[in-house]
């Protein structure tokens, strides 16, 4: 299969080996920081969050003064991942152990888990209680004074559930906690975006957290079996029931995961669905009463596949109980489903997701990648293929359409990013220039503005993939990579109007430190190092970008400002789709070319009055050859009708 983004590994095994304490990496990095009050833990899927944190929560019921630990999970299923772990025997000093009265995430009904969430923070012998959000969040209403969580750790897992909007009550929980109480917070989540719109926390709660990322690439690359992942994209015109054939791999263990119904790729009718997924795989010979599992002759060689239906709500516990209880790859071929199978979902053997038409949320994608993304022996390469609908000129939901690729490609775009080696950049002349000069992983930028405050300093360090996924989601944005916009315009106008919308609170100073970088970043990961032999025999280091190498000794940050840094998510939808159906993304998109926001005018602006300034006085003409040109004419028109509208208002 050839890919639209490929990223290899080197399977150095780091990530899963242990410490003498029986910690992986990511728990030990986790550990050390085991004495903040406020910790944010960024990991990707199977890092060992749930271990780490019974780390940090055994040492801090045992060193720190506190007296009690709630665990709150997004759902019951995931309560599983906190259930009675041996630590002893690998080294650590204390086992997890959960009395089972305060394991809230078993069956039974939401009012008395409420209740006894409440009699746990009354019973001064309990330690720890599991629970879900909904409980912890259900019993905060009933507590009458956040005072009764001192000396609490409070441990919230798949933290990006949490919203501080003001309808999330966990939310303003956390926050009324953090301000009313000295209780303990661990945060832990497996995505990178903050719920991909509201973020969890204000801006001024996350900065009292210390945080801890452990990326992506970091796990991958410390595997022993995965070597390389890949995403690819397939389209089709009509029912994606008649292409799904194609699109499976039915010599892979394979996660399929239906549209909702409520999509616009859906039939409207879920079952049946299922049912031209069976007939496309083979002929069902038996389905197995006591695990629910079908068993599926393939139409290709006969070979009898075991296949998993989540979909169907009839026997769903059933298979619900035969998945936890699997031990071996050839338990399983084939798993089905819709809204399951995502998050805290473990079938370490899966190697290929097969995901129909586009989830709306980053966090969903990063949640179905990290189904394939575990090491097991079955697999050296895992597996995302996207089957989307491709617009058709004659179709009334083109523009849906439309919007729908430029979604998918660009995240694949964020994924290529997040799953990457991450690169440190550093100014040209800084003062580690001598030490750092030979790691691959480190490249100077000539003109780099190095962050000026150490606020800009830890959004650089720690906040770029959520600023990525920001920007990467944002509509103009979207719509200048289908129209291969301007790059000067992409890269100071829009990147600085998304960073300052995350409310970041930045001055001008600053804002321009973190946009370099992030360009920069953005520009720098996507390209290729090459390496050539110069005429005195030593080894020349070349970026390849945008189609053209650059020698990494005069690489600046003027040259940088002038490369797309959208310039895969053009060419993968280039290579993906015919000419015609580009040219329906593209006549789409310039119908909405110069739609302006306010953020946006407020930015332009300036550059308007510069440009008339350095033009003699001269207006922008709309007219004129040069893109940049006409975009300042056109914001004009609308500074000059918003100016208009506000006058006859003021006037009526």
């Amino acid at each position: 299969m050839s890919n639209n983004i490929e990223v290899n590994y080197h399977t150095t095994g780091e990530s899963t080996v242990t410490n003498k304490l029986g910690m992986r990496q990511m728990q030990e990095r986790v550990y050390a920081k085991r004495n903040s009050k406020y910790l944010l833990v960024k990991a990707p899927p199977a890092s060992g969050k749930s271990r780490a944190l019974m780390f940090v929560a055994l040492d801090k019921l045992a060193n720190q003064g506190i007296k009690k630990v709630i665990v709150a999970v997004p759902e019951r299923s995931i309560g599983s991942s906190f259930k009675n772990t041996e630590l002893v025997k690998y080294g650590f000093y204390e086992d997890w152990i959960i009395d089972p009265y305060y394991d809230l995430t078993s069956a039974g009904t939401s009012d008395s888990k409420v209740q006894r969430l409440i009699k746990f923070m009354e019973d001064t012998e309990a330690k720890v209680a599991i629970c879900t959000h909904s409980t912890l969040r259900n019993a905060y209403q009933k507590i009458d004074s956040d005072k009764k969580f001192d000396n609490t750790l409070i441990a919230i897992d798949e933290f990006h559930h949490v919203s501080a909007e003001d309808n999330s009550v966990l939310g303003g929980a956390l926050k009324n906690i953090m301000h009313n109480s000295n209780a303990h917070i661990l945060a832990m989540t497996g995505s990178y975006f903050r719920g991909d719109s509201a973020p969890i926390l204000t801006e001024e709660d996350e900065r009292e957290f210390d945080k801890v990322n452990y990326s992506y690439y970091e796990q991958l690359d410390g595997y022993k079996y995965l070597k390389s992942f890949g995403i690819d994209y397939k389209f089709y015109q009509g029912r994606y029931t008649d292409a799904i054939g194609e699109a499976m791999d039915l010599d892979k263990k394979m996660i399929i995961h239906i549209p909702n119904v409520n999509s616009a790729e859906s039939t409207k009718d879920k079952y049946d669905e299922v049912d031209h997924i069976f007939d496309a795989i083979g002929e069902i010979e038996k389905k197995d009463e006591e695990t629910g599992i079908y068993f599926v002759r393939r139409k290709t060689d006969g070979k009898l596949l075991k296949v998993a239906d989540l979909v169907n709500e009839d026997g769903r516990e059933k298979i619900q109980a035969t998945l936890r209880k699997i031990k071996d790859a050839d338990d399983l071929d084939i798993i089905i489903a819709l809204g399951m199978a995502k998050e805290g979902f473990d079938w370490p053997w899966a190697e290929y997701a097969l995901t129909i038409g586009y989830r709306g949320s980053l966090t969903e994608i990063v949640q179905i990648i990290g189904r394939v993304t575990r090491d097991s022996e079955n697999k050296t390469h895992s597996q995302f293929v996207n089957l989307i609908a491709q617009p058709d000129a004659d179709n009334e939901d083109v523009t849906y359409a439309v919007n729908t690729i430029i979604k998918a490609i660009t995240a694949s775009l964020l994924m290529e990013q997040v799953l990457s080696p991450e690169i440190k950049l550093k100014s040209k002349g800084s003062k580690i220039d001598t030490t750092d000069k030979n790691n691959d992983d480190v490249v100077f930028i000539k003109g780099l503005k190095e962050p000026p405050t150490q606020k800009a300093k830890d959004i650089i360090e720690n906040d770029l993939p959520d600023l990525k996924a920001a920007i990467l989601q944002d509509r103009q944005v979207q719509q200048a990579i289908a129209t291969q916009e301007d790059t000067e315009y992409v890269n100071k106008v829009l990147i600085p109007k998304v960073i300052m919308q995350q409310e970041l609170d930045l001055d001008d100073e600053e804002l321009e430190s973190v946009r370099q970088h992030l360009v920069a970043d953005m520009v720098v990961s996507q390209s290729q190092n090459k390496t050539s032999k110069g005429e005195n025999g030593d080894n020349n280091k070349f970026l390849s970008m945008a189609n053209r190498l650059i020698d990494v000794e005069k690489l600046d940050i003027n040259m940088i400002d002038k490369i797309n840094p959208f310039q895969r998510a053009y060419e993968i939808m280039s290579t993906n789709i015919n000419s015609s159906t580009l040219r329906i993304l593209q006549r789409e998109i310039d119908s909405k070319k110069y739609d302006f926001s306010e953020d946006e005018l407020r930015l332009i602006y300036p550059k308007i009055l510069k440009f008339i300034s350095e033009n003699d006085g001269k207006l922008p003409d709309k007219g004129s050859d040069d893109e940049m040109e006409r975009k300042y004419a056109y914001a004009l028109i609308k500074l000059k009708t918003m100016k208009e509208e506000k006058e006859r208002l003021e006037n009526a």
